[in-house]
């Protein structure tokens, strides 16, 4: 795991908020300000390699850039990356990271739950397994998720202000790309440089799109 910004103490409960973040949104800020009245920090993790999709739109460095833009304000949170992006695999570097004290709760969405919490992972106690190692912090999204109730220990809710449910970087770009309002979706700080990468009649992007 490579940090590009570390916040400075050891945690005692970890949260980790993966993502493609293309680009950073209001919801990703506020479901890790959610997220910090319960765990000590949150690490934003930007694979370099994404399980099921390519980089497309803002690079890599651009992303890692806007990042540390937005979050610059919010003292307990880091920013990383790792090789890959499977949830298994981001948990293990930050055992490594942060050690075997401190406990890891991976942050997330309602979507993104049903499909941790469904995915075919090859055999029946796969999830358990997961599940044993850390635990899901979620937030509300199009609704609130219940889990099986075998899980139900390891799955806790966590409340989202409503207003930040639809929020998605996909919306986002459709929006710039159809010359609508997106400014308020965006944190304030990095509303320049993603006009910048993602419009197609703008002046350009800080660097060439893609990996």
């Amino acid at each position: 795991m490579e940090f590009f910004r570390r916040a400075e103490k050891v945690p005692a409960r970890l949260g980790i908020l993966p993502g493609g973040f293309n680009p950073i949104t209001v919801a990703h800020v506020g479901l890790a300000q959610a997220a910090l009245g319960v765990v000590d920090e949150v690490v934003f993790v930007l694979p370099r390699v994404f399980p099921h999709k390519q980089y497309s739109g803002a690079s890599f460095e651009q992303r890692v850039k806007l990042l540390r833009t937005a979050l610059a304000g919010i003292p307990a949170v880091s920013i990383a990356t790792t090789g890959e992006g499977l949830f298994t695999q981001i948990a293990t570097a930050c055992r490594i990271a942060y050690g075997s004290g401190t406990r890891l709760s991976f942050l997330c969405g309602r979507d993104a739950a049903e499909r941790i919490v469904g995915w075919d992972y090859g055999r029946p106690d796969a999830l358990a397994g997961m599940l044993r190692e850390f635990d899901l912090l979620v937030a509300d999204r199009r609704g609130a998720y219940q889990p099986p109730g075998e899980f139900t220990s390891a799955v806790c809710r966590l409340p989202l202000p409503a207003s930040l449910e639809q929020v998605s970087a996909t919306e986002v770009r459709q929006r710039i790309a159809r010359g609508e309002p997106w400014e308020h979706l965006v944190p304030p700080e990095i509303r320049e440089p993603v006009l910048r990468i993602y419009s197609p009649t703008g002046p350009g992007s800080d660097s060439p799109p893609g990996k």
